[in-house]
């Protein structure tokens, strides 16, 4: 009996240890999620979809005559906007809000030399709060700070407001699923304001590949590489250099991976999978805190060069690098390549392509027979190759875009389809999957770091529904205006 009584005590022992140990594996990231690991792979927890919601794929919201608009942050970015705004038909802004009031009223200049009627003003730490309970505004513009993007939008969402976030439009797992939850909840809009997506090599490359002439695109890279020497002190109270020094990760990737995961047909019938981190350590970052400070800098968690690895569930590599402290040409790398093609943007832009896969082009572009696979095409060839697969939006809005400005054009492209697609009740071309998987990098990217750079499992941010929609493609009113 006594023997007995002692094996039962082992097994209860055994029991009691075993739950310990399988509540110790539960760990908590340094942005804040949870996270277990599955044998050598770390995998966040997914939040289940509550009871009655469903997803926001392809969402349609019913048409407007008009798109009553907001902008909220108006420091570095915003004023650029509501500029470009003012060429817009069918819009108007109904407020303009600051922390500062100065820069809210600045704007308000802005439409009067527009000859467009005054819009409210707000400003203050909280003004955004009275501005979103407003019942005359469709959709809350949001440029503010990095720290500010989620809090408005969060508001916004929760009082019926469609919401476009500046980049990144959120900066960890807990912001990004709950902005998925509130955009599912409400049925409302929550679009990342990516303006890269919108460049012009980048919309015609987009079209080249979706009309096959890459054949089957097997890897790509992206990156923001961009020396901030000159800028930092133009963040208000040093709000950018603050979160470097105080975050790991690729916070600042969705320029790079937001063209390039639209050529992936990301949760549009492939996903991303895994990913692998890795950092240099800090060296100017540092230096740079101590001479704003005049104190030791003892702890400066962004590296220097970040480097990110993502396979996806189609076997497809994607390469994502961020770095703003060294001294090196701007470049968002942007290199696809397939089976029968290469693209690349930076620091050389041009295409190769297997001439066997342009023997139908033979008449629209000559010297077909004499490309080569290892080579450039001629600027000639080119020039013709691009003319003839310029994306269609560029060939809408291209003109007038460059007359506009805001990098390039791609500013006022991208707010152009924005107003588009809520005019005729479409679904926008970015949506708040793509948000949440070009914003992941940061949280995930630690996670691997951390831990050895260990592969971590990108969640399905669409919850199941990844594989619904057979490829990316822009909204049209008629199937005729697309190519």
């Amino acid at each position: 009996m006594l023997k007995f009584k002692n094996v039962l005590f082992f097994g209860v022992l055994v029991t009691f240890l075993t739950n310990c140990s399988s509540k110790a594996k539960q760990n908590i990231s340094e942005y804040g999620w949870p996270w277990h690991w599955n044998e050598s792979t770390i995998v966040t927890e997914i939040p289940e979809r509550p009871a009655g919601q469903k997803n926001v794929l392809k969402l349609r919201l019913p048409k407007m005559d008009t798109v009553r608009v907001a902008f909220v942050g108006l420091g570095m970015r915003g004023p650029s906007a509501v500029h470009r705004w003012t060429y817009l038909k069918g819009v108007k802004i109904q407020a303009l809000c600051d922390y500062e009031e100065e820069r809210a009223n600045k704007c308000q200049q802005i439409l009067i030399d527009a000859n467009l009627p005054k819009a409210s003003i707000y400003s203050g730490e909280k003004g955004y709060i009275q501005l979103c309970k407003r019942n005359d505004i469709d959709l809350v513009y949001i440029a503010t700070d990095w720290k500010h993007h989620f809090p408005i939008a969060k508001c916004a969402l929760e009082n019926g407001k469609n919401v476009a976030i500046e980049v990144p439009s959120a900066m960890n797992l807990t912001q990004i699923w709950e902005l998925i939850n509130l955009s599912e909840k409400n049925r409302l809009h929550c679009m990342l304001l990516e303006n890269c997506c919108y460049d012009d090599f980048e919309l015609t490359t987009l079209n080249m590949a979706q009309h096959g002439l890459f054949g089957e695109i097997l890897h790509v890279e992206g990156a923001y590489i961009h020396n901030l020497d000159q800028y930092w002190d133009s963040y208000w109270h040093n709000w950018r250099l603050d979160y470097n020094q105080a975050h790991r990760g690729d916070i600042y990737a969705t320029h790079g991976l937001g063209p390039i995961a639209q050529v992936l047909n990301i949760h549009r019938g492939d996903r991303m999978k895994t990913l692998v981190a890795m950092d240099t350590k800090a060296v100017k970052g540092p230096k740079l805190v101590e001479a704003k400070t005049g104190k030791p800098c003892e702890k400066f968690l962004n590296g220097e060069h970040t480097t990110t690895l993502i396979r996806t569930e189609n076997a497809k590599v994607i390469e994502i690098q961020h770095d703003v402290m060294d001294p090196q040409p701007y470049s968002r790398r942007y290199q696809l390549t397939g089976t029968k093609g290469f693209a690349n943007k930076y620091p050389v832009e041009g295409y190769v392509i297997e001439k066997e896969n342009l023997k139908t082009e033979s008449k629209d572009i000559p010297e077909v027979d004499n490309l080569s696979g290892h080579e450039f095409m001629s600027e000639e060839v080119c020039a013709k190759l691009i003319s003839k697969y310029e994306h269609p939006i560029i060939q809408e809005v291209g003109k007038e875009a460059k007359k506009v400005g805001g990098h390039g054009g791609m500013d006022f492209v991208m707010d152009y389809r924005l107003v588009y697609c809520l005019h005729n009740g479409l679904p926008l071309d970015i949506d708040v999957y793509d948000l949440a998987e070009w914003c992941c990098l940061a949280e995930l990217g630690s996670l691997s770091m951390n831990n050895g750079n260990a592969p971590v499992e990108v969640p399905d941010f669409t919850r199941g529904h990844w594989n619904d929609i057979n490829g990316y493609s822009h909204a049209y009113i008629h199937q005729g205006e697309k190519k």
